[in-house]
């Protein structure tokens, strides 16, 4: 197993390139199964998630290749209905492929996903939507097995905002008989290129990006070329590697727009963020200022940026309070923050961490993506070494983002571990 070993307190300076969005990545690959043949999909970031992906479509019988950043999926020969356990356990996202290979056979054979260890993010809300458009759905033996002749549209109203479902259904509404309406919707910029694609390929999808979407079935999709939107994640990431270590790096390839809620909490934090001709700067302040922040469904502030946030109020004048809202047992990082140095409080989904003057490098190790992410950040901007073991939860989200950070001047490295 690899470690990452980082010398803190270089200030990161110069420019990096953000790669594709792992989260609008996975939707769009499994969106092939709906239109037979070749598909070009690029700005496609090399993951674990992604080649998981690739494996589970290669399993159903897709034949993928991939060049550089760009990935051909032919889907004209897939030839099972089934998605086995030994793939879809690593991976949540996996059970995305239920509706559109019941949309395409009349039935599907899918196995109940694994993934990461925050909550237990139910897929019920999948299943019912399935359900309203004329699935048939038993559970047995860790599988759901979905059958239908052909679906038909529905008014879907979703209990709680779901990406996973939003898109899920999304999909198997584009080849469905009539209108569906989903009410209620995820409004993520992920779903807006998730749209895009199906639309491409021949769909009528509208509303994408709002909380009601209306799609109007089409008989069938033909194949495409598309290129992925760019990682908002990563993107906000760096922004907070630089504002940590009062850097001064130039973004290209961002879309600031996706990352609203998060650039007003910075700039109320003292960080300077400006952009010109499609490239970010972000400029570090001497000292952080303490700010509250909410998760909360998009437009609100993205729960996968909590990890980050908080590793840079740690150092940050004054005391923050942060609620996740989003996802339980989302505090995993907190307990590896304090190892170095840093003064947190956690009760129930609310943190409340008062800044020190600096963080101290310490051993430390990643429990999920987002988390690894967060160790990273504070290392960074720590004294002395620290070492982040178990990496391989970053490997599923960010694309060598060890090799960026050097770029920008980080003293930090991959080892064996």
């Amino acid at each position: 197993m690899d470690k990452l070993v980082i010398k803190g307190g270089k200030k990161l300076k110069g420019e990096v390139e953000v790669s594709g969005s792992k989260n609008a990545a996975l939707p769009i690959f499994v969106s092939t199964i709906l239109a037979p043949g070749m598909n070009r999909i690029g700005n496609v970031p090399f993951l674990r998630d992604i080649n998981t992906t690739i494996k589970v479509l290669e399993s159903l019988g897709a034949r993928i290749e991939g060049n550089g950043h760009q990935v051909c999926l032919d889907t004209a020969g897939i030839n099972s209905h089934e998605a086995t356990y030994d793939l879809v356990k690593t991976m949540r996202a996996s059970v995305l492929v239920l509706g559109p290979l019941l949309a395409r056979f009349g039935r599907a054979r899918v196995s109940l996903p694994g993934g990461c260890a925050i909550g237990a993010r139910p897929i019920n809300l999948h299943l019912k939507g399935l359900q309203a458009l004329g699935a048939e759905i038993t559970l047995e033996h860790g599988y759901v097995e979905a059958r239908a002749k052909r679906l038909k549209g529905a008014r879907i109203n979703f209990d709680i905002s779901t990406v996973g479902g939003t898109e899920h259904l999304m999909m198997a509404a584009a080849t469905a008989r009539g209108e569906t309406i989903l009410e209620n919707a995820a409004r993520e910029p992920e779903i807006i290129d998730l749209a895009q694609i199906l639309n491409r390929m021949g769909a009528r999808i509208e509303g994408a990006g709002t909380d009601t979407i209306h799609v109007q079935g089409v008989s069938e999709l033909s194949p495409v070329n598309y290129d992925v939107m760019p990682d908002r994640i990563e993107a906000g990431t760096f922004m907070i590697a630089a504002a940590m270590t009062g850097g001064d790096i130039r973004i290209h390839g961002m879309k600031l727009e996706h990352l609203d809620a998060l650039v007003f909490k910075m700039q109320d934090a003292g960080v300077e963020i400006t952009s010109r001709d499609n490239v970010v700067r972000v400029k570090g302040p001497k000292r952080l200022r303490s700010v509250n922040i909410k998760t909360r469904p998009y437009p609100g502030f993205p729960t996968d940026m909590q990890a980050q946030f908080m590793a840079m109020m740690c150092i940050a004048d004054g005391a923050s309070v942060i609620s996740e809202n989003i996802f339980e047992n989302r505090f995993m990082h907190v307990s590896e923050l304090l190892r170095f140095g840093a003064d947190i409080v956690i009760e129930g989904n609310t943190a409340t961490v008062k800044g020190v003057r600096k963080l101290s490098g310490a051993p430390v190790m990643a429990t999920d993506l987002r988390a690894s992410a967060s160790l990273i950040l504070a290392g960074l901007a720590a004294d002395n070494t620290t070492e982040v073991s178990r990496i391989y939860h970053l490997d599923r989200g960010y694309e060598s983002i060890e090799k960026k950070l050097a770029a920008l001047g980080a003293d930090i490295q991959r080892v064996k571990e």
